[in-house]
């Protein structure tokens, strides 16, 4: 590969608000560098976009339309959960992926996603190493998770923290509401597999010590629940009614999840959800 080459843009995992903000920055630099990049190609729904040949040319967009994308919500080119095989056993889709990238002269691969997304990033870069393929593989951070290494705050954190604050402030007004005669202990469960930034995020909807919500349950904190059922009621006799916020993740001492399916997703994760009827149960 020689002088100039084109870049190849795609989207993984779950979309946040903000995940085409970052399309939009990624778009509008390469624009800036003329000198070293020439067409900025946009994968069709992610990865796959590049092995089954499916391209954006973003050439072909105005300035104002790639700007549009700063405001934009949801996947703008499509995104997915895919899990690229391990190469020891499996070599067909990176040959097919290099193959790609050399049809059209990819010298700069950008995946945007977030933990998943990285270690696939990793991957293409270790091929195409080993496969001498000229190819910077660069990772977009997403996640609304917080939880990517060496990222301070991951695009799509902000966004959740705002969504997950204001929930919870409105579900405890309307508890406060009708607790001396209906719900007094009200559950919400967020996302955080292994983090508790979401969770931690609810807390923001207190403005003073001792307004809801009341309880927090973290994925880092081993879940007691003598404790928990002795905190609720304390709260409940204070306060009339007691508010939980619980992270996907909350687990025992011993590792086990409060809840969780035997199902696994793309990525081999267990699918989890339902920790709030299983604290709800002690509740």
């Amino acid at each position: 590969m020689t002088g100039k080459s084109n870049a190849f843009y795609a989207q993984s995992g779950g979309v946040t608000a903000v995940i085409n903000a970052s399309a939009c920055g990624v778009i509008q630099a390469a624009r800036d560098h003329p000198e070293e990049i020439d067409h900025l190609y946009a994968g069709r729904n992610g990865i796959l976009g590049a092995l089954r040949e499916e391209f954006f040319d973003t050439n072909l967009e105005s300035p104002e339309s790639i700007a549009a994308l700063m405001h934009t919500p949801g996947g703008a080119f499509g995104s997915c959960r895919y899990k690229l095989p391990n190469i020891a056993t499996s070599d067909r889709e990176y040959t097919r992926l290099i193959d790609v990238f050399a049809a059209h002269n990819i010298g700069y691969f950008f995946y945007n996603g977030g933990g998943d997304s990285a270690d696939t990033c990793l991957k293409v870069a270790e091929v195409s190493s080993a496969m001498n393929y000229p190819l910077q593989a660069i990772h977009i951070p997403k996640t609304i998770d917080n939880d990517l290494p060496f990222t301070d705050c991951s695009p799509g954190f902000g966004s959740v923290a705002k969504y997950v604050s204001i929930a919870t402030n409105e579900a405890s007004l309307d508890i406060a509401s009708m607790c001396e005669s209906s719900t007094k202990v009200f559950i919400l469960e967020v996302m955080g597999r292994h983090a508790g930034w979401i969770a931690a995020s609810s807390g923001l909807a207190a403005q003073q010590q001792g307004e809801p919500p009341h309880i927090i349950l973290f994925p880092e904190i081993a879940f007691n629940r003598e404790s928990f059922i002795a905190k609720v009621k304390d709260t409940v006799e204070e306060a009339g009614y007691c508010v939980i916020v619980a992270a996907e993740g909350a687990r025992y001492s011993d590792g086990a999840h409060l809840s969780g399916s035997l199902q696994k997703d793309a990525f081999g994760h267990q699918q989890l959800g339902g920790v709030a009827p299983g604290a709800g149960k002690y509740a």
